[in-house]
């Protein structure tokens, strides 16, 4: 049966977005960026909310559009081929849009038909490989609030913004994690990865 994984990157103080909106902070070199589209070469369908849809739009035709100029490229640190190769991986990837105000979605992606345990559990018995990534903290902290998140993926920015959008869900219940896997970037950006224990 498929996992549900929740990954995205976070401040050391534990928000996903800074108190003014701002995640300029999180923008990865090219080591992280590489390892981001590994991990989601690992993913065999995505769940967004409307806001992370919106903004994640962009890779949908960015290897048809003219790629970033040289600058901006340089200040990401990210190269050409990474950046064709992340929008490829991301296009093909399924996509399931949770949304009460889109009436349709483009590419690779489709309307939840359901509410999110339902479209967890329909997907997690699919035939199909890979895992069911969740991601958006809104959408996330409600799957959290359902038991329905296997892992926790993060990759901490060493940085404190204090205040905005948590990671973890706000809840009122513990949950026991185990520790599978970290890794320290060169660029000090730690991934932590974390198992829930059942």
């Amino acid at each position: 049966m498929r996992s549900v994984t929740y990954s995205m990157s976070v401040s050391l103080d534990g928000y996903i977005v800074g108190p003014d909106g701002d995640f300029g902070w999180t923008v990865p070199d090219e080591e992280v960026f590489r390892f981001a589209t590994d991990e989601v070469r690992e993913v065999g369908v995505h769940l967004l909310g409307r806001r992370l849809y919106e903004a994640m739009l962009y890779w949908e035709t960015a290897d048809q559009e003219p790629p970033l100029d040289d600058s901006m490229r340089q200040r990401l640190k990210i190269g050409i081929h990474d950046w064709i190769d992340f929008a490829a991986t991301w296009k093909r990837l399924p996509k399931v849009v949770f949304s009460t105000t889109l009436s349709a979605v483009q590419g690779n992606a489709r309307l939840a038909s359901g509410g999110l345990a339902e479209e967890i559990e329909r997907l997690r018995v699919e035939p199909g490989q890979g895992n069911i990534a969740i991601g958006g903290a809104t959408l996330a902290a409600e799957a959290a609030a359902l038991g329905l998140i296997d892992e926790y993926r993060a990759r901490v920015y060493p940085v404190l913004v204090g205040g905005g959008i948590p990671f973890f869900p706000q809840r009122e219940r513990r949950v026991d994690l185990e520790l599978v896997e970290t890794r320290t970037f060169n660029s000090r950006v730690v991934y932590l990865r974390y198992r829930v224990a059942r």
